[in-house]
């Protein structure tokens, strides 16, 4: 069965073709990247690939969108458009569907992808547990979670907003971030801590540490003198930022009871070499009397390139093969 495949984000919404069959995804085809910001629904973007496709497209659609998801009305965090569930068939000519948070649809990736799609980041090595949990989490325009519980008969995707929790400084440079945050926003959440617009706050947090005036930059630009190594203070904010995600990652892992922790996003998996060579796995395992217990955990990075468009189809196999 054929169904059109849809991973929207913040910054980019996402397109191909996948077959599914008995619960699984059998194929995904060549996705489509469009920019948000460049169409003015998803009505609009869904009728710009299949002008790009050449050919109607199937009548069965999942989406994968970086919401809470409901029956009713959609409003995405860092992105105009509205998704109303009612009106898919009128909108979109589809005939089924489903709709799924953008993490949840990553969990089901993790479930289904194969164990080549994996590099090993800290902890025991080895395939993922084929029963209990595993936390996934990563770092995009917004901090994505997830829960992924496996048991002998099949597998579940719990979503969550878990990147919406508080922000626990660990030291007094985290302290200054927490500061600046809450001046800013009211309050620090782990995502305004460490998904990709943060690296705004901690350049800006660590200049000010260093008694050094820097002009303002957007993220795109600070990133990548961090990741070219071309300002000192855009590193530093990086290193930062592998660490900070550390910690969150392990305190992710201790409230949901993980037995293995999944790295996922498109921006983890930009910084696949920093988090090998950064304090992410020291700050992974630094949770005082629970140290033992969190160098048991084994850590991974998803890098399947398009972990959100097979999570979805995923998704969809997983609902009507039911």
């Amino acid at each position: 069965m054929e169904v059109v495949a849809v991973d929207i984000g913040g910054t980019h919404a996402r397109f191909a073709i996948a077959e599914v069959e008995d619960g699984r995804v059998v194929h995904l085809g060549e996705p489509i990247t469009q920019k948000v910001a460049e169409h003015g629904s998803l009505q609009l973007a869904w009728r710009a690939f299949e002008r790009d496709l050449g050919r109607p497209l199937p009548k069965a659609a999942s989406l994968a969108v970086a919401s809470p998801v409901n029956d009713t009305l959609i409003k995405f965090t860092n992105n105009p458009w509205i998704i109303r569930p009612p009106l898919m068939q009128e909108r979109l000519g589809v005939e089924t569907w489903t709709i799924i948070n953008d993490f949840g649809a990553v969990g089901h990736a993790v479930a289904q992808v194969a164990e080549e799609d994996f590099i090993h980041l800290c902890g025991p090595e080895g395939p993922l547990p084929d029963k209990g949990i595993v936390t996934i989490c990563g770092p995009g325009t917004g901090l994505g979670v997830a829960q992924l519980l496996r048991t002998a008969e099949r597998y579940h995707v719990l979503e969550t907003e878990g990147g919406h929790q508080d922000f626990a400084p660990l030291d007094g440079i985290e302290d200054a971030l927490l500061k600046r945050l809450r001046k800013a926003h009211g309050r620090g959440s782990n995502e305004r801590a460490c998904a990709g617009p943060s690296i705004v706050a901690w350049y800006e947090t660590l200049a000010e540490i260093e008694g050094v005036s820097v002009p303002h930059s957007d993220d795109k630009t600070i990133w990548a003198a961090a990741l070219d190594g071309s300002d000192s203070i855009a590193v530093a904010a990086l290193d930062r930022f592998c660490l900070t995600l550390g910690a969150v990652a392990g305190d992710l892992a201790l409230a949901q009871g993980a037995k293995a922790v999944v790295i996922a996003g498109g921006l983890g998996l930009r910084l696949k070499d920093h988090l090998l060579e950064s304090g992410f796995g020291t700050r992974f395992t630094a949770k005082g009397r629970f140290q033992t217990l969190m160098a048991g955990i084994s850590v991974k990075l998803i890098t399947h390139p398009q972990p959100g468009l097979f999570g979805a189809a995923a998704a969809f196999a997983q609902e009507h093969a039911r």
